[in-house]
C-alpha cells in the first residue's frame, strides 16, 4: 500500500475497524474511506455494489461483522449466520467486480474444531466438529475464508484471510448481555467496586484457557500482512500465550482494585476447554505482538472509565 492508496475499512466504528483506522492514520495513510451504517448498509447488496463501483478502493479491510459472546451467539444463531454471510458476500463479490487490488478478510479463532490439538495450526480447519454455542457464527466465517480462496482460484484475486484470537481493547462491547469475557469482567469489577459490593459473579468454572490479543496489535498485524502476504492460506494472529479464565479474572480484579470475593457460577457454560493459536506462520513472516496482557487490560480499563458512552462513574 502507498500512503495515498485508496483504502476502505468496512466496520470502522467497531473494535477492530476503529483500531485499523487509527493504525493506518498513525502510519501516514491519508486516503481512508470510512462509511457508517447509515451511509452504506452492508446488508443491502445494491447499496454495497453502488458504493464500491463508485469509490473503487484499491485495498479493503473487511472488519465488519455481527459479533458477541457465548450467550448472544447461542440465543441468536439465525441473526449471526444471516448477517455475517450477507455482509461477506456483498463486500467480497463487489470488491472483485470493482477490481480491488487486495482484500483482507477477518475471521475468528472459533472457526477451528472444538477439540483441536493445541496449539491450533491453520491446517486444523475443517478437521472436526465446532463448538455448538457459536456454530452459526463460525460457519459464516469459514464460508468467508472459502469464498476468498475461491475468488483467488477462479478470478486471480488477491484476497487474504486472517484468524485473530480473542480480542480486547478500546471500543470493545461492554454490554453484559452481549460482550465477551474480558470486557464483561472489566465492567463487573468496576461496577462492583464503585457500588461497594462484596462479590462478583463469574461464569462457568474458570478452568478453560484462552489467549488474548490487544486490538492495536491486531491492527498492526493486519497492516503488516496487507503489505507482506499474498497467499490464500489463512494466517493465525495471536500472542502464542494463554491464561485460564480464573487467572484472568484474578488479574482484572487486581487491576481494578476490587477487594470483594469472586463467586463462580458453574451452571453457566464454559465453552471450548482451550483455544491457543499456533502463530509460527506469522512469526516466521516477521511479526510479533508488542502489548502484554496486564498492560493491555490497564489501558483498556483507563479507556473504559473515560468513555462517555459507557455511562459509568469513575471510582
Amino acid at each position: 500500500m502507498n500512503k495515498n492508496s485508496k483504502i476502505y475499512i468496512a466496520g470502522h466504528q467497531g473494535l477492530v475497524g476503529s483500531a485499523l483506522a487509527k493504525k493506518l492514520s498513525q502510519e501516514g495513510y491519508n486516503n481512508l474511506i470510512l462509511k457508517t451504517k447509515k451511509e452504506v448498509d452492508l446488508l443491502d447488496s445494491v447499496a454495497v455494489k453502488k458504493f464500491l463501483e463508485t469509490e473503487r478502493p484499491e485495498y479493503v479491510f473487511l472488519a465488519a461483522a455481527k459479533v458477541g459472546g457465548i450467550m448472544t451467539n447461542n440465543t441468536y444463531p439465525a441473526d449471526f449466520i444471516y448477517e455475517n454471510l450477507t455482509i461477506q458476500n456483498n463486500i467480497i463479490h463487489n470488491a472483485y467486480l470493482a477490481k480491488t487490488k487486495k482484500l483482507l478478510f477477518l475471521g475468528s479463532s472459533c472457526i477451528y474444531p472444538k477439540n483441536c490439538p493445541q496449539p491450533i495450526k491453520e491446517e486444523y480447519l475443517l478437521t472436526g466438529g465446532l463448538e455448538p454455542t457459536n456454530k452459526a457464527y463460525a460457519i459464516a466465517k469459514i464460508a468467508g475464508i472459502v469464498e476468498c480462496q475461491s475468488y483467488n482460484k477462479q478470478y486471480g484475486t488477491n484476497f487474504i484471510s486472517v484468524m485473530p484470537t480473542n480480542l480486547y481493547g478500546p471500543n470493545d462491547n461492554f454490554d453484559l448481555k452481549t460482550s465477551h469475557v474480558l470486557p464483561a469482567l472489566i465492567r463487573k469489577f468496576h461496577e462492583a467496586k464503585i457500588n461497594n459490593k462484596k462479590e462478583v459473579k463469574a461464569w462457568g468454572t474458570g478452568n478453560p484457557k484462552r489467549e488474548f490479543l490487544h486490538v492495536d496489535d491486531l491492527a498492526d498485524a493486519c497492516v503488516f500482512l496487507m503489505n507482506n502476504y499474498n497467499e490464500s492460506n489463512i494466517v493465525n494472529i495471536g500472542t502464542g500465550e494463554d491464561i485460564s479464565i480464573k487467572e484472568l479474572t484474578e488479574t482484572v480484579k487486581k487491576i481494578i482494585n476490587f477487594e470483594g470475593k469472586i463467586k463462580w457460577d458453574a451452571t453457566k457454560p464454559d465453552g471450548t476447554p482451550r483455544k491457543l493459536l499456533d502463530i509460527s506462520r506469522l512469526n516466521n513472516l516477521g511479526w510479533k505482538h508488542k502489548i502484554e496482557l496486564e498492560e493491555g487490560i490497564k489501558n483498556t480499563y483507563k479507556w473504559y472509565k473515560r468513555s462517555p458512552k459507557q455511562k459509568v462513574k469513575s471510582p
